[in-house]
């Protein structure tokens, strides 16, 4: 793994919607390096927020093209707090078998990435004002609204 010191420090921010829970989903993120600002987001038709709220994550970690160290701000005490907390090592301890662990493949996917970046999660209050937090949202519902808009929603 590439020292602390030579990587490339990065902030990212994320957010996810869903217009019904389940129903149509979008998410929304932004990275933030050496004063550039690039947004990706994408959606479901059929998904749930913390769905989506984790693509969020793992879809921003994913762009990065080499380890970085990241601080990572969410809305979603979802993550944060399966992160800072320690909930994930007991969720690979147990093989992700319980009833009570949701969204296995997409924690999965996220743990591989923190083996790569090393990323500091911080939770932000949402819908409060934050610039980004209000921009990923907006991401993040427009992508929702897309699918609701084509006819995938609820009937």
């Amino acid at each position: 793994m590439v020292s602390k010191k030579d990587m490339k420090k990065v902030e990212i921010y994320t957010d996810g919607a869903c217009r019904s829970n389940p129903g149509p989903g979008g998410w929304g993120a932004i990275l933030c390096y050496n004063g550039r600002e690039k947004e990706l987001s994408g959606g479901e038709a059929e998904t749930t927020n913390n769905r989506m709220e984790l693509l969020g994550v793992i879809s921003a970690l994913s762009a990065l093209k080499e380890p970085c160290e990241v601080d990572l701000y969410s809305d979603s005490k979802y993550i944060v707090d399966a992160i800072n907390l320690g909930w994930t090592k007991d969720w690979v301890a147990s093989g992700f078998r319980g009833g009570k662990i949701k969204n296995p493949d997409l924690w999965q996917r996220l743990l591989s990435l923190l083996q790569t970046h090393r990323v500091n999660f911080i939770w932000v209050k949402g819908h409060n004002g934050h610039p980004y937090n209000e921009r990923c949202d907006a991401l993040a519902t427009a992508e929702a609204d897309k699918y609701k808009k084509k006819g995938f929603e609820e009937t």
